[in-house]
């Protein structure tokens, strides 16, 4: 019941990242598990009868069906013999074995379930398929839901001047499309790597040495065999291990997410900003109460509720990365509980998107808000004046507009009697009155465009890709 799940994961936001239960509950880890063992015991009678037509024309698709239609009745079966056996992994092959025997054939080579292997070859590489397919199928497709958004807002204030801010203080104006493109550009290497992104697994044996498989069958090239497995369940093979395949992968998988979490937290709080300053005004929502004392109120909720959720994700990716990589001598068990948590890790990072999308569907920009912000800082022309007298050749004009404007109540008015009485050319001193706070916004709108036209091709590519 969602209202005594201990987790809020599983309670308050269970509707938003139930999805992530077929890729990371202990019904989606016996799956996995279920599905490497049946590939191993494929490959296994390949490699040890080598003639595989004696099994009949359904022997192999009735093995995989026991992956492919796998479901909780199934999964509640293994927890059952795990309650006798202690073993989760054992459980598994107890499971599998109950169920070949009753495949015409195959009856005679039940002992090939859980040949020669260890339990970590299994669980490594049901962990990589999990983790790839939940990236491939819920998390990237979320992030880029995300950048969709950051772009489109970028795309909608391209030329919406605003003042920046350097140090908290009014700097030279820029536009509100160009901010945002800046976070949409940083996700763009972050996500193609995502994409790109492949994880490791080992079958050899308990201690990596291939040592009961090569004392059964010393005629099998195991290596070959290994290599080919590992591949065929779309991962890069490993050899070189100890007992467990060490997660540097897994770590490196924890640490990209990481990056990319922490662009958004860094999305998030300009936002929180922003809104404000009342750069942006959010669109009420019909019965939402924003305080329950002051009736005014809309808060930036779906930004605030980013961000935590992104700090706990990154905390726990953080913690992957430096616990995953360091295993005792060949292998000990502290790292299977570390394990069973990802999926918390990867739900509060789902979550996080989810309400980035959120908020910024809940924006309007208020152009009027930014314009007399702007107006009321004029002292940001200081930049373009004086290099504007440098480039005309004056002597000291940074120091002469510092002394000007530095502490000082600056005005337009102020600004153009400086103007008037400097020794310029007509045109240079037309340029200089005409220029506004508004105006001052160098080439942001061509920048903008260029940033979305990159992103738009990332975005054709990936989800083509999807």
């Amino acid at each position: 019941m969602s209202l005594t799940a201990i987790s809020p994961l599983d309670g308050r936001y269970r509707s938003k990242v139930q999805a992530l239960s077929d890729y990371f509950s202990e019904f989606a880890l016996h799956r996995y598990r279920v599905l490497v063992e049946v590939e191993v015991f494929i490959a296994l009678l390949g490699a040890i009868h080598r003639d595989l037509n004696r099994f009949g024309p359904d022997a192999f698709a009735r093995l995989r069906s026991l992956y492919e239609e796998f479901d909780v009745v199934h999964a509640e079966e293994i927890k059952q013999i795990e309650r006798q056996t202690n073993h989760d992994m054992k459980a598994v092959e107890y499971y599998l074995k109950e169920r070949i025997r009753k495949i015409p054939g195959l009856a005679s080579e039940v002992e090939l379930v859980h040949f020669g292997l260890t339990s970590e070859d299994v669980s490594n590489l049901a962990y990589a398929c999990m983790l790839r397919d939940a990236t491939r199928d819920l998390m990237l497709p979320a992030a880029l839901d995300v950048l969709q958004a950051i772009r489109d807002l970028a795309a909608r204030n391209k030329t919406v001047p605003m003042l920046a801010r350097t140090h908290g203080q009014s700097a030279t104006p820029t536009t509100m499309g160009k901010e945002m493109a800046v976070f949409a550009h940083r996700l763009l290497p972050e996500l193609t790597a995502l994409h790109r992104f492949q994880l490791t697994g080992k079958l050899n044996g308990a201690t990596g040495t291939f040592g009961a498989l090569a004392i059964a069958y010393p005629d099998v090239d195991w290596i070959a065999f290994s290599e080919q497995v590992i591949r065929r369940l779309e991962l890069v093979p490993n050899l070189i291990t100890t007992q467990i395949e060490p997660h540097d992968r897994i770590a490196a998988l924890s640490d990209h997410f990481r990056r990319i979490n922490h662009i958004l937290l860094d999305f998030d709080q300009d936002m929180w900003r922003y809104v404000s300053d009342g750069y942006f005004r959010q669109k009420p929502v019909p019965g939402e109460i924003g305080s329950s004392a002051m009736p005014h109120k809309v808060n930036p909720i779906d930004f605030e509720n980013s961000e935590g959720n992104l700090g706990l994700a990154n905390a726990l990716f953080a913690f992957f990365g430096e616990k995953l990589t360091k295993s005792r001598l060949q292998r000990d068990l502290s790292d299977s509980t570390v394990l069973r948590n990802l999926g918390v890790a990867f739900a509060h990072a789902l979550l996080a998107y989810k309400s980035i999308v959120q908020g910024i569907r809940r924006l309007e920009p208020d152009a009027a808000c930014m314009r007399a912000d702007l107006d009321a800082h004029p002292e940001v022309l200081a930049e373009a004046y004086q290099t504007v007298l440098r480039a005309k050749g004056h002597v000291m004009p940074y120091e002469k507009l510092s002394r000007l404007t530095r502490g000082q109540a600056v005005t337009l008015e102020s600004l153009h009697a400086f103007v008037a009485e400097l020794d310029v050319d007509a045109e240079t001193r037309e340029r200089l009155r005409g220029l506004t706070p508004a105006t001052y916004v160098g080439l942001a709108p061509q920048l903008t465009e260029l940033a979305l036209t990159e992103i738009d091709e990332l975005l054709l590519h990936l989800r083509h890709e999807h």
